[in-house]
C-alpha cells in the first residue's frame, strides 16, 4: 500500500528540504509501521540527501496545501523543531516517523530505498481526505510528472478532477488546486519544460 504525505531531509548546507512522497507500507503492518520503501528520482534532491545522510523524516497529514506546494517548490518556510533524536519533524503534520536508510538501491533513475522506522510520534488528529482533498493530492503527483505525462494528459486529468473541487473543496483545497494548475499552464509555456523537485 501507497501513503501520500512529506518528507523532510536536511540539504548539504544544513537548511531543510521537504517534499511530496509516496513511501510502500506493508500491508500487514499498516497498524504499527517498522519500514517505508521510498522510490524518489535519482535527480531529487530527496534522494541525494538520503544517500548522503541516511535520515529523513516521513510525515502523514491532510494538509492538502502544504503537500500542494512543497510538490511545486513553493513551500514557504514551515514551522519545524527537532525531535529527541535531532530530525526535523513539521510542526502541522499528524503524524511522523524518523527514519533510518536500511537498504538502498539506485542503479535506476527511480531510486528503491528501504527505510526503518526508529522513532515516532503523533501530535494532533488526523481529519482524513474528502473528495477535494484527494483531488489536490492528484493533481500534485500530477504537477510533478510533468517530464513523464503529456500535457494534453495532464490537462484532461485536471480537467476531471476539477468538479470535485468546487463541489467539496473549501478555501485551501481551492487555493492549492488554482496553484497547481496555473503552475502545470505556465510549465507548459516554457520551451525546456520544468524538472521535478523534491
Amino acid at each position: 500500500m501507497i501513503i501520500e504525505g512529506l518528507m523532510t531531509t536536511t540539504n548539504l548546507d544544513g537548511t531543510p528540504n521537504v517534499s511530496p512522497m509516496g513511501p510502500r507500507v506493508a500491508a500487514e503492518e499498516a497498524a504499527d509501521w517498522t519500514r517505508l520503501v521510498v522510490r524518489p528520482f535519482r535527480t531529487s534532491t530527496t534522494y541525494a540527501n538520503l544517500k548522503r545522510t541516511g535520515v529523513g523524516v516521513f510525515h502523514v497529514t491532510d494538509d492538502v496545501e502544504m503537500l500542494a506546494q512543497a510538490a511545486i517548490g513553493r513551500l514557504p518556510s514551515p514551522p519545524l523543531r527537532r525531535s529527541a533524536a535531532g530530525q526535523l519533524i513539521l510542526e502541522g503534520a499528524c503524524r511522523w516517523y524518523a527514519l533510518e536508510v536500511a537498504c538502498l538501491d539506485d542503479a535506476e533513475e527511480r531510486t528503491t530505498i528501504e527505510m526503518r522506522v526508529v522513532e515516532r510520534g503523533t501530535q494532533r488528529e488526523y481529519f482524513g481526505l474528502n473528495r477535494a482533498k484527494h483531488a489536490v493530492v492528484e493533481a500534485a503527483i500530477l504537477a510533478t510528472r510533468l517530464h513523464l505525462i503529456p500535457h494534453e494528459e495532464i490537462e484532461r486529468q485536471l480537467a476531471a478532477l476539477r468538479p470535485l473541487i468546487e463541489k467539496t473543496g473549501g478555501s485551501a483545497e481551492q487555493r492549492a488546486f488554482a496553484l497547481l494548475a496555473e503552475y502545470v499552464a505556465i510549465s507548459h509555456a516554457r520551451p525546456s519544460g520544468e524538472v521535478p523537485h523534491g
